[in-house]
């Protein structure tokens, strides 16, 4: 790949010649400010190699570079090798921000191109402040990949359909009203919303557009009296068609969104949420005609209504069940039979896929043996992905979307023979896990207030991990929801992340990854619960939602509080009386073992 991206760059850097264009800046995005994206958005990738799914690609006339975060240092280093594409380690002491870089390297008269469907407003608005403060320009027009890339895959044209009350909770109308209600009370006319996760709730639809993501491309500009839903006709059966016309849906060509928007008086929106193309045409050159508030749909969605809360133990149950086979036919099986990182990937895959209402995975299942577990986000690749032998540790992070809701866990399995250090490390991690997971606190604490609970044992140890402890998880949407999370580094002081309310999910997955020698982490689900209320305040809790065994086969109890302990004990009592009914008499037995109290 390194020489095909070398060639791609200066493909690119003959077309940004003649275009005038002095740097050229490449995000991993789509016209909806997705976390991940589908084929035809692959552009980062395309150009640089490098295939993780965050990360962002600058091209000058000289030099090439790629940011991307912890999750993926070290696979970006394997990937970018030979191919001139300087890794900038995003979030390392002195590692620049490209906003940083723009401001120390521009100069008079240059030019910064970019496609503004696909950058996001406040990046862009970044970026042309920058380029005004240095007498250079902006073109925000330009999709230059887009003019190299020969095979470039066509914009995917899934049918979409209806998530029926009975799963959502809640009806269509319903949440439009409630929509409507925050349009009111802001004086709006209009609400410009074009987040793919938001409106595939507002409408209760769901598509299959991004691999392992249930979404539809498409946009919606909502009113007090008409919601317009811009999307490719063609995926709208006469089901959905019948369904979005009883809703008082108007249906509008997906690209013909930008010049209506332009047309729009008194908007409200999310900036942190829209593209720059999508800002800019709302605001005409006037911010007057906007205003700037959070997504309402965002923290709607968040808080899940009672129905969503009891399908979504339902999927958990399912879940738990196929993770707990994995577990009892790898443990019976490691060293007697070949199985490599891929192998045990399909197993666990297909256990899920015997499962009622079973969907599509919710990301590709991360099966990493021994030092590939460092990698946050590795991928295993057929005939170059490891055997896994009767030693070490193997690293599952996997999830489904079935009818009832979305699954994300973590387990870090016991193939053998471990070091007193990797015990030691898989305790603190498990400390950190149960620490987090029982959790009481006043209302108002946000995630940053608690997440030391989970990093204090390997804090403890001088270690820590680059990403979060834990984000929030959607409703057969993305797995990875906002606003609520645990994370201690805070990007903006003003916005220290959200309350943490009543029904949020939240994942509870601290780690510990050491390049070269082994990964652990354990990622449980919990869903937030009111406690009790007295003249202090109202006290919150945490339920786990996630029902499958933690291995105690690298468990050191002895550096566990009793307290510790008997969270575990709880913990495992409870997974074996919620899933011992599913399994077989041989099942049953192993898992009564391996719940067993330390």
């Amino acid at each position: 790949m390194s020489n095909d991206a070398q060639l791609r760059i200066e493909k690119l850097r003959a077309l940004m010649r003649e275009r005038n264009v002095d740097i050229y800046i490449v995000p991993t995005a789509d016209y909806h400010g997705s976390e991940y994206v589908g084929e035809y958005f692959k552009c980062r990738e395309y150009i640089t190699g490098f295939t993780g799914s965050a990360g962002t690609a600058l091209i000058t006339g000289n030099e090439a570079y790629l940011w991307t975060d912890g999750r993926y240092f070290i696979q970006a280093e394997s990937e970018l090798e030979g191919s001139n594409v300087v890794l900038m380690r995003a979030g390392d002491d002195n590692v620049p921000t490209i906003a940083e870089f723009l401001d120390d390297n521009l100069k008079e008269g240059q030019t910064v191109g970019f496609d503004g469907r696909v950058v996001s407003a406040n990046l862009g608005k970044k970026y042309s402040e920058i380029a005004k403060k240095h007498g250079a320009g902006i073109d925000c027009s330009l999709d230059l990949i887009s003019e190299i890339w020969d095979e470039r895959p066509d914009l995917p044209e899934n049918r979409v359909w209806i998530l029926k009350e009975e799963f959502s909770g809640e009806s269509t109308a319903s949440k439009i009203e409630k929509v409507r209600e925050k349009m009111d009370k802001e004086g709006c006319d209009f609400f410009v919303l074009t987040s793919l996760y938001d409106i595939m709730w507002l409408l209760n639809l769901r598509g299959s557009d991004i691999e392992h993501v249930p979404v539809a491309l498409s946009f919606v500009i909502l009113s007090q009296n008409e919601i317009r839903l811009y999307i490719n006709n063609d995926i709208i059966d006469d089901e959905a068609g019948e369904y979005l016309n009883e809703n008082k849906v108007t249906l509008r060509e997906y690209f013909s969104f930008y010049e209506d928007i332009r047309q729009l008086k008194n908007v409200m929106l999310s900036i942190a949420d829209v593209s720059y193309a999508v800002y800019e045409n709302v605001r005409g050159g006037c911010d007057d005609n906007l205003k700037n508030r959070p997504n309402p749909t965002e923290l709607l969605k968040a808080k899940k209504n009672d129905i969503e809360i009891q399908n979504t133990i339902k999927a958990h149950i399912k879940d738990g069940v196929a993770v707990t086979k994995f577990m009892y036919w790898l443990k019976n099986n490691i060293g007697k039979i070949e199985i490599t990182e891929s192998d045990a990937a399909d197993h666990i895959d297909n256990l899920r896929g015997q499962q009622e209402g079973f969907l599509d995975l919710s990301f590709d299942t991360i099966s990493a043996y021994g030092a590939n577990a460092a990698m946050m986000h590795y991928t295993a690749k057929r005939g170059q992905d490891a055997k896994l032998e009767p030693k070490g540790f193997l690293l599952v992070d996997s999830g489904a979307h079935y009818l009832e809701g979305t699954t994300d866990i973590t387990r870090t399995f016991v193939l053998g023979e471990l070091s007193e250090k990797q015990k030691k490390l898989y305790t603190a991690v498990l400390k950190g896990n149960l620490n987090l997971a029982s959790a009481v606190f006043l209302y108002g604490c946000r995630g940053v207030n608690l997440d030391i609970l989970a990093r204090k044992p390997l804090w403890d140890m001088d270690l820590d991990y680059k990403c979060g402890t834990g984000h929030g998880v959607g409703h057969i949407l993305n797995v990875h929801e906002g606003p609520n999370a645990f994370r201690w580094r805070v990007a903006d002081p003003a916005n220290p992340g959200a309350v943490l309310e009543e029904n949020m999910i939240t994942t509870d997955e601290p780690g510990v990854y050491l390049e070269g020698e082994f990964g652990i982490r354990i990622e449980n689900e919990l869903v937030c619960k009111s406690g009790e209320k007295n003249e202090y305040g109202q006290f919150m809790h945490f339920d786990t939602i996630t029902y499958a065994p933690i291995d105690l086969d690298a468990v050191l109890p002895e550096l566990m509080t009793e307290e510790e302990r008997r969270l575990l004990n709880d913990y495992h009592s409870m997974v074996y009386e919620v899933i011992s009914p599913y399994l077989t008499e041989d099942e049953r037995n192993w898992l009564r073992e391996n719940t067993r109290s330390v």
